[in-house]
């Protein structure tokens, strides 16, 4: 894992799809600074409240949500109507594009995590672990080692 690591928040329900292969698009409304191979954490938010995996970020496509739909529509793992009301009042929104992928067989829940970073609130949207920091090397030791990669 790099220096600096992203940690994401996703809904239960769209973060299973990213690991299940059904979803390879994750969308956002503001762009967090993620390039091309950064690793993602993924945080499944309420009510499953765990550190469920990672993603390699493939590429990043800023543009309009009817260009975003247009692309990735079909790999976003979400309804049109889901879709434009997420993205209503917004001009433009991100597709990140999922690589290879880090599935946790055992994740780490909320009350684990917060044992390993005392006071850990999960990000609203995201948030940024910088090498060296506590809360980075305590994620990175959260990594379960039977974890299952796929490509």
């Amino acid at each position: 894992m790099p220096d600096r690591l992203v940690l994401m928040s996703i809904k239960p329900e769209y973060a299973e799809m990213l690991f299940l292969g059904t979803k390879t698009v994750e969308l956002r409304r503001t762009r967090p600074a993620v390039s091309v191979g950064d690793w993602v954490l993924v945080y499944a938010s309420s009510p499953r409240k765990a550190l469920i995996g990672a993603f390699r970020v493939k590429s990043v496509v800023v543009a309009s949500p009817d260009v975003l739909w247009e692309r990735f529509g079909e790999d976003a793992g979400i309804s049109r109507e889901g879709f434009h009301a997420y993205f209503r009042g917004s001009p433009s929104g991100v597709a990140i594009r999922v690589g290879k992928t880090i599935q946790f067989m055992d994740p780490p829940s909320l009350s684990t995590i917060r044992e390993f970073v005392p006071g850990f609130h999960p990000p609203q949207c995201y948030s940024y672990l910088v090498a060296g920091s506590s809360a980075h090397d305590a994620m990175l030791q959260l990594v379960p080692a039977n974890s299952q990669v796929s490509a």
